[in-house]
């Protein structure tokens, strides 16, 4: 890059694009009130045009929800749940922009900062003090019977090959990379991200992938079949999920919000996406912190449990690795070399 043009790029205001769940006041007010923030320390706050007259910000630009709402912006801020932040997904695909998520609802494992934390997270976005995770996407071709691809959609979290009539077994043929695996009779098949490992396909009994390994991920729904495992195949592999002509008829749903009908016969092809979505992070957790916030994983191993009914275990923030001995009183005493153990108390 020249000298000129690096002074042109410097000259450009930073801008940051919020996303917003507006049926809730309270998740408005902080978004309102994290946009001020951010005007405050010289950057300017970007709202999209059916989101804005809820929000009303004033000094804030508007721009059309399409796929240009999010060009020649840093971040993407998302103030909601996962839904929110996948809808926001879709506005950043194509730039690069990165997704930065405020989690404003139940479990949101998408996004990393809560509530609470809103404050040191605008502070590392006015530092720029944050890292960029690049996540793999999935793209998705539909196509008919005669090879011709008559749809098509990309996802990050995951594809799902579902049957259209409820009442009826979807019958399907599993290939990987053009070679005939297996087929079975479902309700369904997902076909995910690493990212997407912990959503629907977690619901489905997947397995947990890191983000960061980089794979692809098949998994039957209520199969009728003995061979019916969750599958873990190279990135690089092309999953297909074939439709026999009389059989039920199929979509494909990519993250719950973009749908394409399957044509009788037809099939699914799934790979990886050319381009990435861009995560952003402040906080230093790891993947397996967050699985342990989010899902309440009991760390402290079971001969240490003393629970007070089920659901109760008491200092559920103390782990094998740092615990001391808990009498059957319930008081902590140092053992081993835990003299120290005391220093874990709040850890």
């Amino acid at each position: 890059m020249s000298p000129t043009s690096e002074g042109a790029r410097a000259s450009q205001p930073r801008r940051v694009l919020l996303t917003v769940h507006t049926g809730r006041r309270d998740i408005v007010e902080l978004a309102r009130s994290s946009a001020a923030r951010l005007q405050d320390g010289g950057i300017v706050v970007r709202l999209l045009d059916d989101e804005a007259t809820d929000l009303d910000i004033a000094g804030a630009e508007v721009v059309p929800a399409d796929e240009k709402a999010a060009l020649d912006t840093e971040i993407v801020m998302v103030f909601g749940g996962d839904g929110t932040f996948l809808r926001a997904a879709e506005l950043a695909r194509y730039t690069d922009a990165a997704l930065m998520g405020v989690n404003l609802g139940r479990v949101g494992f998408l996004a990393e900062t809560e509530p609470e934390a809103v404050e040191e997270t605008l502070q590392a976005i006015e530092r720029c003090e944050y890292s960029v995770e690049e996540r793999l996407a999935i793209a998705v071709d539909v196509i008919d019977a005669e090879g011709t691809v008559v749809g098509g959609t990309w996802a990050l979290n995951e594809v799902s090959i579902e049957k259209a009539e409820r009442s009826r077994v979807l019958d399907v043929v599993i290939s990987i990379d053009g070679r005939p695996l297996t087929s079975f009779g479902c309700d369904g098949v997902l076909c995910a991200t690493p990212t997407g490992s912990t959503a629907y396909a977690f619901s489905a009994g997947g397995p947990v992938v890191w983000p960061d390994v980089e794979a692809l991920l098949l998994v039957p729904t209520n199969a009728h079949a003995l061979f019916a495992r969750p599958l873990v195949t190279s990135p690089n592999s092309v999953l297909t999920v074939t439709v026999p002509a009389d059989g039920n008829r199929a979509r494909a749903s990519a993250d719950g919000r973009r749908m394409v009908d399957v044509p009788d016969g037809g099939r699914v092809d799934v790979r990886k996406a050319t381009r990435p979505v861009r995560i952003a992070r402040v906080h230093a957790a790891t993947f397996g912190d967050r699985l342990v916030a989010k899902f309440g994983l009991p760390v402290r191993g079971f001969r240490d449990a003393r629970h007070a009914g089920p659901g109760h275990e008491l200092y559920t923030s103390r782990n094998v690795l740092t615990r001391g001995v808990i009498t059957g009183g319930g008081d902590v005493v140092a053992g081993g070399e835990a003299a120290g153990a005391g220093s874990h108390e709040d850890a």
